[in-house]
């Protein structure tokens, strides 16, 4: 019985974080994946800015 309630608790947030207001991880995704195209973008500007000419 005791095993059981330490597995469970150490897949409990802890108290002081359950108390912020966590993202979802799809938001974590697709800001990762805006500031890859941003710092592409920038990286490459000459050759994207070549493609219009």
């Amino acid at each position: 019985m005791d095993e059981n309630n330490n597995h469970e608790n150490l897949n409990k947030t802890p108290h002081k974080m359950s108390r912020l207001a966590w993202p979802k991880a799809k938001y974590g995704v697709v800001l990762a994946i805006i500031i890859i195209i941003v710092v592409n973008f920038i990286y490459y500007k000459d050759f994207f800015l070549s493609l219009f000419k």
